[in-house]
């Protein structure tokens, strides 16, 4: 077998261990590197686990979703196997992806800027106080430093550039969510508390992370940090780092000050639960919403990006930011299909949309134009 079809091969199987995370995970397993067990992460035990048994999205000795999903078909449908083969979409850009640093904005009483790092890295900068979302600044989302996919543009500026935040946000613990170091430079060079799903300290733990900056939450807990409010919230999504499943807890976040609100999707499949989420904690003044890495194979638990509008208006949002694209190649879409294929429905259905280059600052109260940039590197 030829070396490209060797890695065919591989990655098909792979994506019989769940799509994109199986990919990650059968990757760093079959070339084991130095710091591959570290970066699986740490188990549940003891106070944890304890805690996390008594979650109402816990049986069976693992966490669930409200209703039935699943992350690949099984046995995998043929003709995915022979798209990733012979397929011909163009998954990665054809020129350099632009990259902007954040323009510098004094902090004011209502302000509600965002900041884009790439996929679903994101800093929300909300009446003065600052919020770092699902950080990852590693060249791959794997648990090997040598294998898994590879970023297809640079951070826009490095973690020692981050201005001082007061929580860091972690969805859940895919690996193009939660990266090892990431979080111990974080841990070194931050001082603000982690805000996770449930189990997910485990790997914080594992990684240096002192205890008194974890804080776990279930879906509808909330946690006050220096004058906000930050609620994890329901999603229809699924975990691990290896080959075990749903040991924790996945999550979208609504970030509330006095003023204004932030919903971030996380990773999530389109479900009724926007529509209650947008009923107890909305209008939301922005949303970032997960477009990308989407494939028939499974539905429930990425948004196609026309169910990313659905959602945003059952959030009952106001300006819809697009997160989840343009840094990983994850799927078997074209790079740009995501971006297009949101815009498209938001001008259908009259949403208001702001698609920032990576590290542009978006002054969400006078978002620019969508003016296509991606369409001139795609």
């Amino acid at each position: 077998m030829g070396a490209p079809a060797e890695r065919a091969a591989r990655r098909a199987v792979a994506l019989r261990l769940g799509g994109v995370a199986g990919l990650a995970a059968l990757a760093g397993l079959a070339w084991v590197a130095r710091d591959v067990p570290a970066a699986l992460g740490g188990r549940l035990t003891g106070a944890r686990a304890e805690r996390a048994a008594r979650s109402p999205q816990f049986r069976d000795g693992a966490f669930h979703n409200r209703a039935a999903t699943r992350t690949m078909a099984n046995p995998p449908d043929r003709s995915l196997i022979r798209e990733l083969i012979f397929g011909k979409q163009r998954r990665r850009p054809r020129a350099a992806v632009p990259l902007l640093r954040p323009a510098e904005a004094p902090a004011a009483e209502r302000q509600l800027d965002i900041v884009w790092y790439g996929h679903a890295s994101a800093l929300i900068e909300i009446e003065g106080r600052r919020v770092l979302v699902d950080p990852v600044w590693s060249d791959r989302c794997s648990p090997s430093a040598v294998v898994g996919p590879r970023r297809l543009h640079a951070p826009p500026v490095g973690l020692d550039e981050l201005p001082p935040v007061d929580a860091i946000l972690i969805s859940h613990d895919h690996y193009d969510h939660l990266d090892m170091a990431t979080v111990q430079a974080l841990t070194a060079r931050q001082s603000a508390p982690f805000l996770v799903p449930l189990g997910v300290g485990a790997h914080l733990d594992r990684w240096g992370v002192p205890a008194h900056r974890i804080v776990e939450l279930d879906w509808s807990a909330s946690h006050r940090v220096n004058g906000l409010t930050i609620t994890a919230t329901a999603a229809q999504h699924f975990s691990g780092r290896g080959l075990r499943r749903d040991g924790t807890l996945w999550s979208s976040w609504v970030v509330a000050g006095a003023h204004r609100k932030v919903f971030y999707t996380g990773d999530s499949g389109y479900f009724d639960g926007y529509a209650e989420i947008g009923a107890e904690h909305g209008p939301f003044d922005a949303t970032l919403m997960q477009i990308g890495a989407y494939d028939v194979a499974w539905p429930t638990i990425h948004m196609f990006p026309e169910e990313a509008v659905a959602a945003h208006l059952d959030l009952r949002g106001g300006l819809l930011v697009p997160v989840h694209w343009a840094t990983f190649n994850l799927a078997l879409h074209d790079w740009s299909e995501p971006v297009d294929r949101l815009w498209a429905e938001a001008k259908a259905r009259d949403v208001r949309l702001a698609v920032p280059r990576p590290g542009e600052r978006l002054v969400v109260d006078d978002p620019p134009a969508v003016d296509g940039w991606w369409q001139a590197v795609a």
